[in-house]
């Protein structure tokens, strides 16, 4: 089995040039450092990371905390965080909190005891015994999509990035008052989340905007789930003046919205115009096609561990939060003609260069 001493020897370079470019901790030329990767390739050698570990007081391991994995946002997320973090030799260990406030101070505390160097964590709507955590320990931490907090004086050091959320839900309102939309409800998500919040925010100011008065019969809350999203709608349709439009606060309270509007015989967007906040793989593929608000997922996950491998760098940075701009999706269930799918900047309504999604 090959050494780092071995590695050094091909590369004709010193077994402490090795250590700087396995471990990061060092610039190194970029011609010396490609010779350290090829003696490495053509010798097969694997790094101990076990004995490093013991060495540096690292293990060059990420632990992910989020909830619903198979959500198609959050599978977009992850595989940012993954690709970013092989990027710079980095390794992640992964739990579910399943958004229980509860479960969640025990899979951080797992992820911690396996000795993580930091933490990206999608928290909670009721985080306050994972802040407590995080801070006794020192745990660096990104908050990731949902933004948190912390209470004053608990010494967590943490970042975050989300994407923006409440000028981006204002787009969808005034698009559905410009097709003479008056009554417009929302399918909300679970009180306690920033995403939710700030969505509901922009929910208001899009009425506003539009000179339309904010009715609370109008909103109801899905809870981020697709069955409580599902039943919402249904009460929603049940007013005696019920929506003649609908947003939906994120993709699983999207699908719960189709599946009430499916069993109320209700077309889209004959019956109701339809807009919702994320975008997803098959939503170019439903009749009518989905008009949207996608969330720069990918991005956002690789940001996360930017954030956090600079702040292991330098751990007295200050607390950074970072937003990423959504797009407007325009496609038909809106109720405008069929055509190609446009892709605006819903702070200007500039249509933006890119592939159709």
């Amino acid at each position: 089995m090959a050494t780092m001493a071995d590695v050094a020897r091909r590369a004709g370079v010193s077994i402490a040039t090795v250590s700087h470019v396995l471990n990061g901790t060092r610039p190194v030329l970029p011609a010396t450092r490609q010779s350290v990767v090829d003696a490495i390739e053509e010798l097969g050698y694997t790094p101990n990371t076990l004995a490093r570990s013991l060495v540096t007081s690292r293990t060059r391991s990420i632990g992910l905390a989020v909830s619903a994995i198979s959500n198609p946002y959050f599978t977009e997320i992850l595989q940012g965080v993954e690709a970013q973090a092989l990027e710079h030799g980095y390794g992640l260990l992964i739990a579910d909190p399943h958004d229980d406030p509860g479960h969640e101070r025990k899979v951080v505390q797992l992820l911690h005891e396996r000795r993580v160097d930091g933490m990206i964590i999608v928290p909670s709507a009721a985080p306050d015994a994972l802040l407590r955590y995080l801070g006794q320990h020192d745990v660096p931490t990104v908050f990731l999509d949902r933004l948190v907090d912390p209470p004053a004086g608990s010494g967590l050091r943490h970042d975050q990035v989300c994407a923006e959320n409440t000028a981006p839900m204002a787009s969808l309102v005034t698009h559905l008052a410009e097709r003479g939309h008056r009554r417009i409800g929302l399918v909300a998500g679970l009180p306690g989340l920033s995403t939710a919040a700030e969505r509901i925010t922009g929910y208001r100011h899009g009425l506003a905007q539009a000179g339309l008065p904010y009715d609370e019969r109008l909103v109801a809350h899905g809870d981020s789930r697709t069955s409580t999203a599902e039943e919402a709608t249904h009460r929603l349709l049940s007013l005696a003046a019920p929506p003649d439009a609908l947003v939906t606060g994120d993709n699983a309270m999207t699908v719960g919205a189709l599946r009430a509007l499916r069993d109320r015989g209700l077309s889209v967007p004959g019956d109701l115009a339809l807009c919702c906040f994320d975008d997803f793989s098959w939503a170019d593929l439903f009749t009518p096609r989905l008009t949207v608000i996608a969330q720069p997922s990918r991005e956002i996950g690789a940001t996360a561990v930017r954030l956090l491998l600079e702040r292991l760098a330098s751990p007295l940075l200050g607390t950074r939060t970072v937003r990423l701009p959504s797009a407007f999706v325009h496609r038909t269930s809106c109720g405008c003609p069929s055509g190609p799918a446009r892709t605006e900047n819903p702070g200007t309504g500039i249509p933006r260069k890119g592939p159709e999604p």
